[in-house]
């Protein structure tokens, strides 16, 4: 049987890389648009009420992704929305 020690400088490390790659995806590239946004920039850019926003989740016009407590939105969807193109 094989046993592998993992030690509390292990988890320190696994730690730290999660939360770099979770940054670099919620990040903002230099140069580049946000990749996902919060409900809270959704509402303004669509001018529209937090019922609205759940009702568009709701019904699947608007996918989301849940993080924790709150809902991100990926912004190439809101930007399609915003052109008309849903």
């Amino acid at each position: 049987m094989n046993v592998d020690l993992v030690t509390s400088e292990d988890l320190q490390q696994f730690k730290n890389d999660l939360l770099k790659e979770i940054g670099d995806m919620m990040g903002q590239p230099p140069g580049k648009e946000k990749q996902w946004i919060k409900g809270c920039d959704v509402r303004k850019l669509l001018g529209i009420s937090n019922g609205t926003l759940q009702n568009l989740r709701l019904n699947g016009t608007l996918p989301f992704t849940k993080i924790g407590g709150t809902m991100y939105y990926r912004n190439s969807v809101i930007q399609n929305l915003l052109e008309g193109k849903v």
